[in-house]
């Protein structure tokens, strides 16, 4: 059932974050690191990017491959759950 409210919620809220980044950086201001960084209007993209990951690992947790990805990449650290 948690996969579902991550999928309904998580999706959104990156798509969102991606939309709505100039409201969000008005509301942080300027990230010093980005902008060094980055480059440019770096916050802006580091936003975008933030907003890319949480929508496709929204997705990956929804539809298993998350959880794939870590016992596969990072095995020790992560145990498959016991059904």
């Amino acid at each position: 059932m948690d996969r579902i409210f991550v999928l309904i919620f998580g999706v959104p809220l990156g798509v969102l974050m991606m939309i709505y980044r100039v409201q969000i950086k008005s509301v942080t201001g300027d990230i010093g690191w980005a902008e060094r960084n980055i480059g440019g209007g770096g916050t802006y993209t580091l936003i975008a990017i933030i907003g890319l990951l949480v929508s496709i690992l929204s997705l990956m947790y929804a539809l298993g491959t998350l959880q794939e990805f870590m016992v596969n990449n990072l095995g020790g650290f992560f145990k498959p759950a016991q059904p």
